[in-house]
C-alpha cells in the first residue's frame, strides 16, 4: 500500500509541476453573434485575445409581480425567466463564473465596463474585485428622462452605474483622453453622464411591444467604445441583447463578438446590425483641444445622432467648408483640425469664435446654426 501510495503522490506532483495547457489561438467569431450560454461560448475563446469586454448582465430585479400605473395601465418591466436567480449565491455564483472567463479572455492591455442598477452592481463589484480586476471608474448614467416611481413609496430611480476596471494593479489600458475631452467640448469628462433612456426610432418593437426590455442608448455606447477602444480593436458583449454593442461597434471600426441565448434578440441584432452605417476614415479621426464647456456639449450631438461623423458644415456664407468626425472635432478642407470654437477662430484669423451660432448645417433645404439642434436635443431629454 505505501508503495502504491508514493506512486500516485508522484503522479499528482507531476501534473502539478506540468505546465498549463494553453487555449488553442483558434480563429476568432469576429462580427458575429455566437448563441448560445455566455459562460460555455466563452470557454471557447482562446486566452488573451480580445480589447475589451462590455456586460449588461441580468440585475436580478427580484420583482414580486405586476407593477401598474395609478390609471391601472400596465408597466412594461423586466419579468423574463433570463433576469430571475432562485437565490443571491446563486447570482453570486454565475456574476463570478462568466467575469473569471472574461479576465482571461482580455488582453493584459485590456478593459471590463460593467453595467447594473442598485439590486445587482454592489455584488458585481465585490466580484470584480475578488477576481483581480482594478477598478478605473464606477461611472453614473443619469437618466434624462427616466421611468417614474408608480407608488410614490420610493425616490425616482433615475440612474444606473457602470463599472470600468483595467485586469490587475498598474495593468496598462487604453484611455483616449484627448477623444473624450474634446467630445466634452474640451473640458476633462466627467465620471456623471446624463443620456435619455432609448426610445424613439432607436428602441426596437415587434407588434407595437419592446423586443428588449433593457434596450441601451446607443449614445452610451458610443462613448464607452470612443473612450477605451481603437478602430480594430476587438469587443465582446457577452449578454448581446438587441446588438446594441455591435451596431455602434460597426459604425465606428471596432470589430465585435456577441453572445446571445434569445432567438427573438439575435433576430433582431442581425437585422439592427446589418442596417448599421460604418464611418469612414476621415470621420474615425479623433483629436482634442482646450475650451470650456457649454451646457450641452457639441460632441453630445453627435453621440446622439443629431449630427452623424462626415456631416458637413459650413459658415452662413459658405466660404468655409468642415466635416464632423467621430469625436466632435471638425476637420476643415484645407486639413486643419480642432473644436467648433477654435477651428471657427483660427478660419477666420479671429480671437474667438461662438462655433453654436457660426457653423450651419443644411436642414429643411436651408442653412441653420447648429444652436438649433443644440435646443431640439434639450427640448427632447427635459424630464
Amino acid at each position: 500500500m505505501a508503495v502504491i501510495e508514493k506512486v500516485r503522490q508522484s503522479r499528482v506532483a507531476a501534473r502539478a509541476a506540468a505546465p498549463a495547457t494553453a487555449r488553442p489561438a483558434a480563429p476568432l467569431p469576429l462580427d458575429s453573434i455566437i448563441r448560445g450560454d455566455c459562460i460555455a461560448a466563452m470557454r471557447a475563446l482562446p486566452d488573451k485575445s480580445v480589447d475589451m469586454v462590455f456586460a449588461d448582465p441580468p440585475y436580478n430585479l427580484q420583482l414580486g409581480g405586476e407593477l401598474f400605473r395609478p390609471d391601472g395601465t400596465h408597466v412594461d418591466a423586466v419579468t423574463d425567466d433570463w433576469d430571475k436567480f432562485d437565490t443571491f449565491a446563486a447570482y453570486d455564483a454565475f456574476t463570478r463564473a462568466w467575469l473569471a472567463e472574461a479576465h482571461r479572455i482580455l488582453k493584459d492591455d485590456g478593459t471590463i465596463w460593467v453595467i447594473g442598477s442598485y439590486h445587482n452592481i454592489f455584488r458585481v463589484g465585490a466580484a470584480v474585485q475578488d477576481l483581480g480586476y482594478w477598478i478605473l471608474n464606477d461611472i453614473v448614467w443619469r437618466k434624462a428622462n427616466p421611468m417614474p416611481n408608480f407608488r410614490g413609496t420610493r425616490f425616482t430611480n433615475a440612474h444606473e452605474t457602470l463599472i470600468w476596471a483595467a485586469k490587475g494593479e498598474g495593468a496598462k489600458y487604453t484611455f483616449n483622453y484627448r477623444s473624450m475631452k474634446t467630445l466634452n467640448d474640451e473640458l476633462q469628462m466627467r465620471s456623471d453622464w446624463e443620456f435619455p433612456i432609448c426610445g424613439g426610432g432607436e428602441r426596437l418593437k415587434k407588434g407595437g411591444v419592446k423586443v428588449h426590455p433593457t434596450q441601451k442608448p446607443e449614445a452610451l455606447l458610443y462613448r464607452i467604445l470612443l473612450a477605451c477602444t481603437k478602430p480594430g480593436d476587438v469587443v465582446v458583449d457577452p449578454f448581446f441583447g438587441t446588438g446594441t454593442t455591435g451596431a455602434v461597434a460597426k459604425r465606428l471600426g471596432r470589430r465585435w463578438i456577441g453572445i446571445e441565448r434569445e432567438g427573438d434578440y439575435i433576430a433582431a441584432a442581425e437585422e439592427r446590425i446589418a442596417a448599421a452605417l460604418p464611418l469612414d476614415e476621415s470621420a474615425l479621426a479623433t483629436m482634442q483641444s482646450p475650451r470650456q464647456q457649454p451646457k450641452v456639449a457639441f460632441g453630445v450631438l453627435v453621440e446622439n445622432g443629431y449630427l452623424t461623423p462626415g456631416a458637413v458644415l459650413t459658415d452662413s456664407k459658405r466660404r468655409f467648408r468642415v466635416t464632423v468626425r467621430a469625436d466632435g472635432s471638425l476637420l476643415s478642407d484645407c486639413g486643419a483640425a480642432g473644436s467648433i470654437h477654435k477651428l471657427g477662430a483660427a478660419l477666420q484669423g479671429a480671437p474667438a469664435c461662438n462655433g453654436w451660432t457660426f457653423w450651419h448645417h443644411d436642414g429643411e433645404g436651408k442653412l441653420k446654426p447648429i444652436d438649433t439642434l443644440r435646443q431640439t436635443y434639450l427640448l427632447a431629454t427635459q424630464p
